[in-house]
């Protein structure tokens, strides 16, 4: 049994943040979404992962990331040059996956479950497919499944105006080696692309067994701000555990669940948690509030801060009102701006109304 992540795609919906990084390289945390999957496929006991990327950033995941030895794994990356689709990305990869079973794993998903149950409901039932899915209130935004009682998929459809169901495509599935016969009947779709939905319905037009799950427990799909900040937020809140290797000093406290990283000092401030600092930052003066990630070489200054996701090497200075929901980039520097004398410019379109209290 192989894997296939994928972490390719522009990341549109969290830029600018995804302008200069990849999408599945942004942390919860403290940690890249993407490694979230490779540690639960590598729990599954699947240890020959590849990794789609694109060219755009596939340097910087594969110079973070590595060849696998830190998860147990041996990982292998695979250039598609183009966003044609998750079934091109399939396509692409089938050098790497050839006759073997394999799990394609979306590198932006982050779930709860245990990826083994499912993995041995594919192999005993001799499946050509098993996808996972879960109800969601807004069908129309995802690929839909029409399923019948005891979980065989009778229909696909992406992103449908008329949704024949409320279940939707988690972006984890279980193919066995007769999607590449699918994959190499299907069209490009009217966006352009490759769809592993149409894919699938290929298996279930000529009668292939698929089937699904539904899948318990939480399921985030971290590309939007708010998105992130939730899946932050539920894994400070199951994950982390008290561990100060930093220094604070006597002006300052940690309350609750706190991780604070070697070399980092905390002076005159206070930290509640659950929050992770990582290393070598410098806060000062500060409140950080519950469910707040830092990651490493930050420095924070007269900040307070709550429900928010710091990167790497960000500053932030001299800010006299408490900073929340906010995802901060890599590098970025937030500072009060200099005093000047108060004014209003405006420059006002035709029929405006303009109130000022």
């Amino acid at each position: 049994m192989k894997a296939l992540i994928l972490s390719g795609g522009k990341g549109t919906r969290l830029r600018p943040l995804t302008y200069t990084g990849a999408k599945q390289l942004v942390p919860v945390a403290n940690k890249p979404i993407l490694w979230y999957g490779i540690e639960g496929i590598v729990a599954a006991g699947i240890t020959d992962i590849g990794i789609i990327i694109s060219p755009e950033t596939g340097e910087e995941v594969q110079n973070l990331t590595g060849k696998g030895d830190r998860f147990g794994a041996n990982i292998t990356y695979i250039l598609q040059e183009e966003p044609a689709g998750l079934a091109h990305a399939v396509k692409v990869a089938q050098p790497f996956l050839g006759d073997s079973p394999f799990i394609m794993y979306l590198g932006d998903n982050l779930i709860q479950s245990d990826l083994t149950p499912f993995l041995q409901d594919f192999t005993t039932h001799k499946l050509d497919a098993l996808i996972l899915l879960r109800p969601v209130d807004n069908p129309t935004a995802f690929g839909v499944a029409k399923v019948d009682e005891s979980g065989r998929v009778l229909q696909l459809v992406e992103k449908p105006q008329v949704p024949p169901s409320n279940l939707a495509l988690v972006g984890i599935y279980y193919f066995s080696p007769k999607v590449h016969e699918a994959i190499a009947q299907i069209k490009p779709s009217a966006r352009g692309e490759l769809e592993i939905t149409d894919a699938i319905q290929n298996l279930i037009d000529r009668s292939q067994p698929v089937e699904s799950r539904i899948l318990e427990g939480w399921w985030l799909d971290t590309g939007k701000k708010d998105d992130l900040l939730s899946a932050n937020q539920i894994i400070l809140d199951s994950d982390v555990r008290t561990e100060i290797y930093g220094e604070l000093d006597g002006d300052s406290q940690a309350i609750g669940r706190v991780k604070i990283g070697r070399g980092t000092t905390v002076k005159n401030s206070s930290i509640r948690g659950p929050v992770v600092i990582g290393e070598n930052c410098h806060i000062e003066n500060c409140f950080i509030g519950p469910y707040s990630s830092i990651a490493d070489n930050v420095s924070l200054i007269d900040a307070d801060l709550e429900h928010s996701v710091i990167l790497q090497e960000a500053k932030i200075e001299g800010i006299h009102q408490r900073i929340v929901d906010s995802l901060i980039g890599r590098r970025a520097h937030v500072g009060a701006a200099r005093p000047r004398p108060k004014a209003l410019r405006f420059m006002v379109g035709d029929d405006c109304q303009i109130e000022l209290v």
